[in-house]
């Protein structure tokens, strides 16, 4: 897994140093939720996820990138290809960003350099992500990156005990290579 760098940050791979910046945000309500997974309810739940992206790491598997702000460096949040099916040239993407940095750029500009490897390094041809319908920000983003809105997923997907619509963006790669 290399390490990519844009102007502001450093993506690269995690390590159990990140727990506690990671478990700021992970640990937050108003980040969880607008993601699919649950809250952090201790260090420990944090620990364990970064366990789980190391041994995806040791396993040649698909994790996540830690974003780090080359600035301040610390973690700020995490950006991968959360599903990967080489035998259609497909991914999709996922982020997650420190309340304190939303508003800045700094998502779209993690997911534009993610999005760029995986049209250059992966052989993708199409790349979407996925949003809760009211995660303005998020969908936001995806727009900002150049993805196209598809349509609602209705309910899409049942997690923290209910049914979610999901919003499906995407950008395929002769539309990225005709913007860059």
């Amino acid at each position: 897994m290399p390490v990519l760098e844009t102007n502001r940050l450093l993506l690269r791979k995690l390590s159990i140093d990140d727990a506690e910046a990671m478990h700021m945000y992970g640990s937050n309500d108003k980040v969880t939720k607008h993601v699919f997974w649950d809250t952090h309810k201790s260090l420990a739940d944090t620990k364990a996820f970064i366990h789980y992206a190391l041994n995806q790491y040791d396993n040649n598997a698909i994790a996540p990138w830690g974003i780090e702000h080359k600035q301040e460096k610390k973690l700020i949040g995490t950006i991968d290809f959360v599903r990967w099916l080489p035998e259609h040239r497909l991914a999709e993407i996922g982020y997650v960003i420190t309340p304190e940095h939303w508003g800045k750029g700094i998502a779209t500009e993690a997911a534009k350099k993610i999005i760029a490897f995986g049209f250059h390094h992966m052989n993708l041809v199409r790349i979407e992500a996925k949003c809760f319908s009211e995660n303005i920000g998020s969908a936001r983003v995806m727009e900002k990156v150049g993805m196209t809105f598809e349509g609602t997923i209705r309910k899409g997907i049942f997690i923290k005990n209910k049914h979610w619509n999901l919003k499906l963006y995407s950008i395929l790669k002769d539309e990225f290579f005709a913007e860059n």
